[in-house]
């Protein structure tokens, strides 16, 4: 079996557990639980944020006089990534070959994307209408997003390719979360914890 998960695999939580009690495999399934539950809840926060970020993007356009959605306007200059991630995700949302809503596109556009729209990239053109989906920051600075974003952003890519997360600050990532949540709204935050999974898991580590 420990063939199977392969020896190169393994070697990391042996060097972790090595001159300790903890079996490599304990600490190898504990790895496997705390991904799981942070995948939940990082799933509730893009959810939450694509549709606050979305909703700023309409106000634009509307305020703008514009009749495109935001995400076909080229007066926005988006970078190439980001248009790259918009065919892709239109694509995607039309594999059924049904009528495409721009509900289903948005739902197609990856953690990643919306990741990078709150980037320094954007904060003289994107963020100040941007930075109203986070009504209950202290101060409107990109960096109280940009930061923690980024952060949670390497996680769930880590989580997402089954990789190790065992060795990083996990109540720093969980309070970055929370941050995030509760810069949109303090009410986020109570649903989220009210089911989460991550500070039960935290207490088990082996």
């Amino acid at each position: 079996m420990r063939a199977l998960l392969s020896p190169d695999r393994l070697a990391r939580y042996q060097t972790a557990c090595h001159g300790t009690q903890t079996d490599p495999l304990d600490l190898y399934c504990w790895n496997s639980a705390i991904a799981s539950a942070f995948f939940e809840d990082l799933g509730h926060l893009e959810i939450m944020l694509r549709n606050a970020l979305d909703d700023r993007l309409r106000q634009r356009q509307a305020r703008r006089s514009r009749s495109q959605e935001w995400f076909d306007d080229p007066s926005l200059r988006l970078a190439t990534k980001a248009q790259t991630d918009i065919t892709e995700a239109r694509r995607r949302a039309a594999a059924a070959g049904a009528a495409t809503p721009r509900g289903k596109i948005i739902a197609e556009l990856t953690f990643g994307f919306w990741r990078f729209l709150l980037a320094r990239q954007y904060q003289t053109t994107l963020w100040p209408d941007l930075a109203g989906a986070f009504p209950h920051a202290p101060t409107r600075a990109l960096t109280l997003v940009e930061n923690p974003l980024k952060r949670l952003h390497k996680l769930r890519n880590r989580i997402a390719h089954h990789e190790g997360i065992w060795h990083l600050d996990l109540p720093g990532r969980r309070d970055d979360l929370h941050d995030l949540l509760g810069f949109m709204d303090p009410g986020a935050v109570a649903w989220v914890t009210a089911s989460s999974r991550i500070d039960a898991v935290l207490g088990q580590r082996p």
